[in-house]
């Protein structure tokens, strides 16, 4: 069955696989010879060698006479007390002889050597999937039949492996054999110590070829693939939901089951996970092990600390595939991911408002609920969240920890730093698909979009007159209510509106701010500048060298195309601007908001000699003269 060759050593007969290394060829043997011959009497458990038959023999017997000294564990052979001791005194005496790697056992040798033949001569016959060894393959086609043969005998859980009932042990018997070396920290189990050195020497060396962003672990390196390939092999049987990971669909059956083996010892809070139990804990012990070398601040949770760090790096790895705009957090390039295809996948079962997301969804639930469990200490203002609790302890402490690198002002929100920081850099992220028109802020956007729908969601009370923006019915509403919540601090008057407060100031000042281009005229406001600038022929409002846009009916010229626009309804009497209470139109928009206040009888321009009121300003300006 062995040939030798002067390239390669060891060719097999049976298959013409050649090899340089006699263990490496005899293991491979092994792999043809598929008779087993011995039985045992006890399970009829089947073995190719009698030494394996007479070895699995003892495993039925209870007598265990070979004890360890160090820890007083029993084996039923010397064998086995021996491989246990290297556990000890971390003795590895198998070596590989293709890349010297060291071995404390000599399976774990054989299993490490297909690593290098690449061999996987055990093929699962349901899905196709190939092994190298046959306890694998064996292993795996309990994933297909859903046998669980291995029970935990404390509170009887099943499971499909028997790595996965030893790792179950260990929460009853918090066992954490596995000490490092560096920091004394203990774990239970080897996989997560040899993760854990890993912070120690900050070796990243698995690497992935699509992105190259490196990694620690070989499962991690996996794990970042899927992102790339989009593959969820894992589905949940009850509602066929997908996974990329075997654990995240671990953890969604608990969902299901209702399953949290792990509760607060403080609180009784129950968890499904004993890493979140861990993280809970911090609540009450206010342990925040992870520290800014930046800032110093400090945080529970790992990755807050390195969400955290973007804010110092500016760091931005999550871009939007659509419009390229980039995120510190993967959380928020999912939410405005959401912006771009309309989608809100969550949904209320009490009104049947849809969200975008989870967090918007919790939120809303509250308004049904009507719980508030965040009070505040000084007011005892209660809030839904306990980020808006937070938000609002600072009008009580005046903390403003958001500033502006260019100005220094400062905010007492981020995203108020944010919005300001648009006033520097002139963006305008926001634009309309309709008329292409950008603004620095979404609510802005949103806003102008009505003017393209002639949408108007705010209705008046008292006469049902409707608004596109909340802040204009507010101030239609002082109309019913004559509320004046605006005073003058020189003479006491009190206005409906800010900004005619603001308008009236400037009669104490004496100021003119606002002068006229063309003939030097100053105003106190600005709107009076704008009337004033119509008695000027149009054409010169906005100083220009050529005049490209002409009247075909008159061929007078204007400098801009709106100017000619307006210009044109004096020959086609076009009135586009129409009142909703009487239907008379008009071809200028100032014209109609005049009329308007005909019905209204809302009177802003007041004389400052004799209080007299008027609704136009021209009649205000002829009172004056008089």
């Amino acid at each position: 069955m062995m040939t030798h060759t002067k390239k390669k050593l060891f060719t097999c007969e049976v298959c013409n696989k050649t090899f340089s290394k006699q263990g490496i060829f005899r293991l491979h043997l092994r792999t043809h010879i598929t008779e087993k011959p011995y039985a045992c009497e006890i399970c009829n458990k089947k073995f190719s060698l009698l030494a394996y038959l007479k070895t699995h023999v003892l495993t039925h017997l209870k007598e265990k006479p070979y004890t360890c000294e160090i820890c007083n564990k029993a084996f039923s052979y010397p064998t086995d007390l021996k491989r246990h001791s290297r556990m000890h005194t971390k003795e590895k005496p198998y070596s590989c002889e293709m890349c010297s790697r060291v071995f404390a056992e000599l399976t774990n040798l054989k299993q490490h050597l297909m690593t290098h033949t690449k061999e996987k001569p055990y093929d699962c016959k349901m899905c196709g999937k190939a092994f190298s060894q046959q306890g694998n393959l064996k292993r795996h086609l309990l994933v297909h039949t859903k046998e669980k043969p291995y029970s935990c005998n404390i509170c009887s859980k099943a499971f499909s492996q028997p790595r996965d009932l030893r790792r179950h042990l260990l929460i009853h018997t918090k066992e954490k054999p596995y000490s490092c070396e560096m920091c004394s920290r203990a774990f239970s189990r080897l996989g997560d110590l040899k993760r854990h050195l890993l912070s120690h020497t900050n070796k990243k060396p698995y690497t992935c070829k699509m992105c190259s962003k490196v990694f620690s672990q070989p499962g991690n390196l996996k794990r970042h693939l899927l992102t790339h390939t989009k593959e969820k092999p894992y589905y949940c049987e009850m509602c066929s939901k997908a996974f990329s990971q075997q654990d995240n669909l671990s953890r969604h059956l608990m969902i299901h089951s209702g399953e949290k083996p792990y509760s607060c010892a403080f609180c009784n809070k129950a968890f499904t996970e004993q890493f979140h139990l861990k993280v809970h804990l911090r609540t009450h012990t206010k342990e925040k092990p992870y520290a800014c070398d930046v800032c110093y601040k400090a945080f529970a949770q790992q990755h807050h600390l390195k969400t955290h760090l973007r804010m110092h790096t500016k760091e931005k790895p999550y871009a939007c595939i659509v419009c390229h705009k980039a995120f510190a957090q993967e959380g928020h390039l999912k939410r405005h991911s959401f912006m771009h295809t309309n989608e809100k996948p969550y949904t209320c079962d009490v009104c049947g408002k849809a969200f975008s997301t989870k967090n918007n969804l919790s939120r809303h639930l509250m308004i049904h609920s009507g719980k508030k469990p965040y009070s505040c200490a000084f007011c005892n203002k209660a809030f839904t969240e306990k980020i808006h609790l937070k938000v609002h302890l600072r009008t009580h402490t005046k903390e403003k920890p958001y500033s502006c690198d260019v100005c220094y002002k400062a905010f007492t929100r981020q995203h108020h730093l944010k919005t300001h920081l648009r006033m520097h850099t002139k963006e305008k992220p926001y634009a309309c698909d309709v008329c292409h028109k950008v603004f620095g802020h979404k609510h802005h956007l949103k806003t102008h979009l009505r003017t393209h729908t002639n949408e108007k969601p705010y209705a008046c009370d008292v006469c049902h007159k409707a608004f596109a923006q909340e802040g204009y019915l507010k101030r239609h509403s002082f109309m019913h209510t004559n509320e004046k919540p605006y005073t003058c601090d020189v003479c006491g008057k009190g206005f409906s509106q800010r900004q005619n407060l603001k308008r009236h100031m400037v009669t104490h000042t004496d100021e003119k701010p606002y002068k006229c281009e063309l003939c030097n005229k100053a105003f106190s406001l600005k709107k009076a500048l704008q009337r004033h600038r119509k008695t000027h022929d149009p054409t010169h409002l906005t100083p220009c060298k050529e005049k490209l846009y002409a009247c075909e009916f008159c061929n007078k010229m204007f400098c801009l195309e709106r100017y000619l626009k307006i210009h044109l309804r004096t020959h086609t009497k076009e009135r586009p601007f129409t009142c909703e209470l009487c239907t008379k139109a008009f071809s200028v928009r100032q014209n109609l908001q005049r009329h308007l206040r005909t019905h209204t009888n809302e009177k802003p321009y007041a004389c400052d000699m004799c209080n007299k009121a008027f609704s136009d300003q021209g009649k205000l300006t002829t009172c004056a003269t008089i």
